[in-house]
């Protein structure tokens, strides 16, 4: 019966039979330094500016992309849908809220700063585009009031009668108002910027 081949032994190194191989460069070992090589010459590993911890630094985020015009419509149509929403709460407690300005203002520059991304024009546009909703919502509460009041639709009292109900808005409009809406406009600016990030 023959036996298998043997794996052909490691020869001594120096007449030395218990010296090992030197390991080779590549595979975790730096590469040692040639005959004639100075020292200072020799870097086995690439030098990295050290951060807290020894670890390296971390690498700044990317900034993130977006879409400006995306964003800025994605902004009206949630306006528009807060702006019916806040009418027909108006409508339904028979006075306006003011911290329901404050919500929209933060709804939509949430969105504005989501979809558009990081832009400086960006912020403003929530602000206008806030207080545009808020104006819109409250036209709208007076519009469903009218509407019920007069017996016609809504649509017809918004388009048939928009000067009778901003003059309504207008007279009924105070202080206080304003600054809600001011606030509101304030929240979409801090909302889109912070969303953008």
């Amino acid at each position: 019966m023959t036996q298998p081949p043997q794996p052909p032994q490691p020869q001594p190194q120096d007449g030395n039979p218990y010296a090992q191989e030197q390991p080779q460069p590549g595979y975790g070992y730096p590469q040692q330094p040639q005959p004639g090589q100075s020292p200072q010459q020799y870097t086995p590993f690439p030098q990295q500016q050290a951060g807290p911890g020894g670890f390296p630094p971390a690498q700044p985020a990317p900034a993130r992309g977006g879409n400006v015009a995306l964003g800025i419509v994605a902004g009206v149509v949630v306006a528009l849908i807060l702006a019916w929403a806040y009418g027909a709460i108006m409508k339904a407690t028979d006075h306006e809220i003011g911290y329901a300005a404050i919500g929209v203002g933060f709804v939509v520059g949430l969105v504005v700063g989501k979809v558009g991304g990081r832009n400086a024009v960006l912020p403003v546009l929530a602000a206008v585009i806030s207080l545009a909703a808020v104006y819109l919502g409250q036209i709208t509460g007076v519009a469903m009031y009218l509407g019920e009041v007069a017996d016609v639709s809504f649509f017809t009292a918004l388009t048939d009668h928009f000067g009778v109900i901003n003059d309504a808005w207008k007279e009924n409009a105070d202080v206080k108002e304003y600054i809600f809406m001011a606030i509101g406009a304030f929240a979409a600016f801090g909302s889109a910027k912070k969303a953008a990030l």
